[in-house]
């Protein structure tokens, strides 16, 4: 199996320990008045997205993982699974919403998104930073309340509920940072 060393760990690198895939997020060569350097490192587990601190000594080897990174489109939902298909080679990648997580909400049909495969199984998928979806169901505001920074909750067409400024409504389409679920700002869709 092949392996890195130590030396060879810097930020974005991705690793293997113990059968799980990591990716390197901090990294700090500690050399102390006597004894041999250190390799202190925040690693984040591509499988359950915890992260934790570890450290190597110079001498330690460590795995490389077998991962890969393929965009594929969104195509629907079938129960519990969403389908994704290779827009080169047209094959399906079928993902069950445990795996996607809150993500499965900003969903668009054709949606390009990166896949993380981890020995031949798709383990995560990244989203595009933004969507743009529109709102179905919310309170009308109150005309000319302008307070800054009031919310309410809205409902999208997936069922997911966002806090969103007084002044939206009803068939509004919002934009959404995929990466924390809140809203960004309001869309004229032409």
């Amino acid at each position: 199996m092949p392996e890195y060393s130590a030396s060879d760990l810097r930020k974005g690198l991705k690793i293997e320990l113990d059968g799980i895939p990591y990716e390197v997020t901090e990294y700090q060569f500690v050399k102390p008045g006597k004894g041999q350097a250190m390799y202190k490192c925040r690693i984040k587990n591509l499988l359950a997205g915890n992260t934790m601190e570890k450290t190597f000594r110079a001498v330690d080897s460590i795995g490389i993982p077998d991962i890969e990174t393929r965009t594929l489109a969104y195509s629907y939902q079938e129960g519990d699974k969403y389908v994704f298909m290779d827009n080169k080679t047209f094959d399906q990648v079928e993902l069950h919403a445990s795996v996607l997580g809150d993500a499965r909400y900003f969903l668009i049909e054709d949606l390009e998104c990166d896949v993380l495969f981890f020995n031949g199984r798709a383990v995560s998928v990244t989203l595009p930073a933004f969507v743009i979806k529109k709102v179905v169901q919310t309170e009308p505001g109150a005309r000319g309340d302008t307070a800054t920074n009031v919310t309410k909750p809205a409902k999208i067409d997936t069922g997911y509920e966002i806090a969103v400024p007084i002044f939206i409504n009803e068939g509004d389409n919002i934009r959404i940072d995929t990466r924390d679920g809140k809203y960004v700002d309001r869309v004229n869709k032409s």
